[in-house]
């Protein structure tokens, strides 16, 4: 069964009121997750709310029962990944198991520089993040001392608690489709591939890779689960769908592996994912005020994808 969860920016005015509003209309109409990017204010004007990722998911874990829920992405490139860690067992507890881990190199140039870190060329990025999945694998997955050498992080005897209630920790996911960096990693460390804004072609053609890499790693294709992050602009009208694409084109968003049009449109353009054996999808919301659009999507899209 395919899963259909939200996704929103998190740093596009995001204050309590939203999310809270958010969280609640997820859990209630029956969504099975919830997911928010990881990102400081935007460095330019107009300023905006931008809610810190994991305090709000400390209070999601704390207010649902049974969302799933986690980053897309949090970034290693400010994120230790010791605190990381720490962070993501604790709320993992809390919730009683629902977090997942999204984590990413980090690429926002204008953030990174607003304040105070370094990005790192990419090569360097990906040593650092490479180093940093371990460095988390080994603090949620072991349940005695760690120690690790690396070039960027180091540990020696350490060890978390409280731990999550999996023996194996939150599971891990990584997003992207660079076939000669990010994929590599999606097969050797990542339990789910997300995707983004993937035309189906696209989608395909990264996914036989991916399984050609697991193979290579000796992980069965079962291993790492297979969604994808993708905006929708849906209506239950012409000028409704209209409406919420603004000044953007529809042909457009389409050939940009994103969904439009009414909710018979958007079940058409799932139908070739849901063909290929993906597992789920996480409906990015343009504009987090639009409960409207929850509330159709679980109501005439979700139904027919069950």
């Amino acid at each position: 069964m395919v899963e259909v969860s939200i996704m929103v920016e998190g740093q596009d005015d995001m204050s309590w009121q939203r999310w809270q509003t958010l969280v609640r209309a997820t859990e209630d109409l029956g969504f099975d997750g919830l997911y928010r990017s990881d990102h400081f204010p935007v460095p330019f004007a107009p300023r905006k709310d931008s809610l810190e990722l994991w305090v709000s998911l400390t209070w999601l874990a704390a207010n649902t029962k049974r969302i799933r829920f986690g980053a897309m992405v949090s970034p290693i490139s400010f994120r230790d990944p010791v605190t990381l860690a720490w962070q993501a067992s604790g709320v993992d507890a809390l919730a009683g198991g629902r977090l997942d881990l999204g984590l990413g190199a980090g690429w926002n140039e204008g953030e990174h520089v607003a304040f105070g870190y370094d990005l790192l060329d990419i090569g360097s990025r990906f040593r650092r993040f490479s180093e940093g999945i371990k460095v988390v694998r080994l603090l949620t997955r072991s349940d005695t001392p760690v120690s690790f050498e690396g070039e960027y992080y180091r540990l020696h005897d350490a060890m978390l608690m409280p731990r999550s209630p999996r023996w194996d920790g939150p599971p891990i996911t990584i997003g992207g489709a660079g076939k000669k960096r990010t994929m590599p990693l999606v097969a050797k460390y990542a339990d789910e591939w997300n995707s983004v804004h993937l035309a189906i072609e696209d989608f395909i053609e990264v996914n036989a890779l991916l399984n050609r890499l697991l193979e290579l790693e000796s992980r069965p294709q079962s291993a790492v689960r297979r969604t994808m992050m993708a905006s929708v602009f849906i209506g239950k009208t012409d000028d409704d769908v209209a409406r919420r694409l603004g000044d953007k084109s529809k042909e457009a968003i389409l050939a940009g592996g994103q969904f439009v049009g009414r909710p018979d449109d958007i079940v058409r353009q799932l139908t070739p994912y849901m063909e290929a054996e993906i597992d789920g999808f996480k409906l990015r919301l343009p504009d987090i005020d639009d409960i409207e659009t929850l509330e159709l999507i679980a109501d005439e899209v979700m139904p027919r994808l069950r």
